[in-house]
């Protein structure tokens, strides 16, 4: 199974990243729903940017669902990519999320 963490890092002001803010909650959201992100936050300090773990789909797909983010579609974040082939995981993660299943 391969997971990834997508680590997001601001490269504009903090005034220019607020007014991006509900976008980018709704965007994460919208991901948690399907089952596509497992866990999101900011990372410490804060003003760095913040981190993703995603499951579900490969390197692809988080590669056009990164582009979806309003913060990267202004211009205002970048992102790392880091897939993991997970050779271990907790059970509940055995389900795959709603956007990865074919059936």
């Amino acid at each position: 199974m391969e997971l990834h963490l997508l680590l997001l890092r601001y490269t504009a002001s903090p005034d220019a990243i607020a007014e991006h803010i509900p976008g980018h909650v709704d965007y994460l959201e919208r991901h948690h729903g399907t089952g596509t992100f497992l866990a999101s936050g900011q990372t410490v300090p804060a003003e760095d940017g913040g981190a993703i773990v995603a499951r579900g789909v490969d390197r692809r797909r988080i590669a056009e669902i990164i582009a979806e983010d309003p913060f990267v579609r202004a211009g205002l974040a970048a992102y790392e990519i880091v897939t993991i082939d997970a050779a271990r995981v907790h059970p509940d993660l055995a389900e795959p999320p709603a956007e990865g299943r074919t059936s």
